[in-house]
């Protein structure tokens, strides 16, 4: 029955019912909602575990990755006995303990274009607590045909967004960002790092701004995007303009595509795409395996070097423009990073800046290695 709360319902959210001007009537508001949230990670799992212990009455958790020892910094709602689990079965599980009042839908799977719409039309609120855009773009899109609010978030570093979209007609994800940036030109956060706190903060904000959406007590952050830096405790509140946007989407679309994801999938190579000399992992392990002469450079960061490394050179990205003497210009030289990205960009920049013929990239990086030559090779 959700027309009215038990006693042990209660006693459990007395402290939140005591609130001025929140009371009984916001709780039962709570109990009443559902809630989707996309992506059990950093940001997921503290707005999994605080709109639980809420009394929020349904959330359906969707994912479709798996615990790895790495998530442990940050996803606190997983311990070792968890890696290898997917993390909605896993999440469902610690979170049944927290609160086994509320009701929890999981679907260990990613959110797809031909799902989405049927998934969301079910909840009243969605959470996004994914790192990818595609998927943002997807749910924003879903939301605004749907009619339905999502609360927004991305971290990288020490840096933290949020902000409320599609709530009451109010500004889309797409009126901040109409087009998606160049993929190659956003880092991630296994390449550039986040602090293990910074998705405690504003995943635990999500949940404030679905409370808030929920319960109608306080201001949600519709038309405003709140910015965080942990680092040195500033905080920004940017006043966001509604364009149009909603106005455009009428459908929704092959997403990877949008992002640029596809973009030279089964493509011939064109005159303007700089042209890069690649040696596969099989290629390296041959070289390796043969005694070949050839100078290996890992342009990754010591922390990521620690983690795992095939027996290169280590001269971290940034120091290469320092120490170009260092690399060979009289035999082949193989740079690599974690997945082909940096060191690629490394290349080029060495050709093009100090005319080298002779360099060549692990495509795929460290990441391939794991997955064509050595499985239990380490990663991260």
């Amino acid at each position: 029955m959700h027309d009215t709360l038990t006693g042990e319902e209660l006693r459990r959210y007395s402290r939140q019912v005591a609130l001025k001007g929140f009371g009984v009537e916001k709780q039962l508001r709570l109990k009443r909602a559902s809630v989707l949230v996309v992506g059990a990670g950093g940001l997921g799992c503290p707005a999994l575990l605080y709109l639980v212990a809420a009394g929020v009455g349904r959330i359906g958790i969707i994912d479709s990755d798996v615990v790895d020892v790495s998530n442990l910094q940050r996803q606190v709602l997983y311990s070792v006995d968890d890696i290898g689990r997917n993390k909605a079965v896993a999440a469902a599980k610690r979170l049944t303990r927290l609160n086994p009042l509320t009701r929890l839908d999981v679907f260990p799977e990613r959110l797809t274009t031909e799902g989405a719409l049927a998934l969301i039309k079910d909840y009243d609120v969605v959470i996004d607590g994914t790192d990818n855009l595609p998927t943002r773009y997807l749910i924003n899109d879903a939301c605004v045909l749907l009619g339905k609010p999502f609360v927004y978030a991305s971290i990288l570093a020490f840096e933290g967004q949020v902000a409320v979209f599609n709530f009451q007609g109010g500004p889309t994800y797409r009126d901040l960002f109409p087009e998606p940036p160049p993929p190659d030109m956003l880092p991630n956060c296994a390449e550039a790092g986040v602090l293990g706190v910074l998705p405690g903060i504003i995943g635990t904000l999500q949940a404030s701004e679905v409370i808030k959406i929920v319960s109608g007590a306080g201001e949600p952050l519709s038309g405003k995007l709140l910015v965080i830096d942990v680092s040195t405790m500033e905080q920004s509140v940017i006043t966001l303009k509604d364009k149009g946007a909603r106005n455009r989407i009428n459908s929704l679309a092959d997403y990877d595509d949008f992002c640029g994801i596809n973009a030279g999938k089964n493509k011939s190579l064109t005159v303007n795409q700089p042209f890069m000399k690649e040696v596969t992992a099989q290629e390296l392990k041959e070289m390796m395996d043969q005694g070949a002469d050839f100078q290996l450079i890992d342009v990754r960061e010591p922390h990521e070097f620690d983690i795992c490394n095939l027996n290169g050179e280590l001269i971290p990205m940034s120091e290469i423009p320092d120490n170009v003497d260092k690399i060979s210009r009289d035999k082949k030289v193989v740079l690599h990073c974690r997945s082909g990205k940096r060191s690629g960009d490394m290349l080029l920049w060495l050709e093009k800046n100090h005319g080298f013929t002779n360099l060549y990239n692990l495509k795929g990086g460290v990441l391939a290695w794991a997955k064509e030559v050595d499985p239990e090779f380490p990663t991260y």
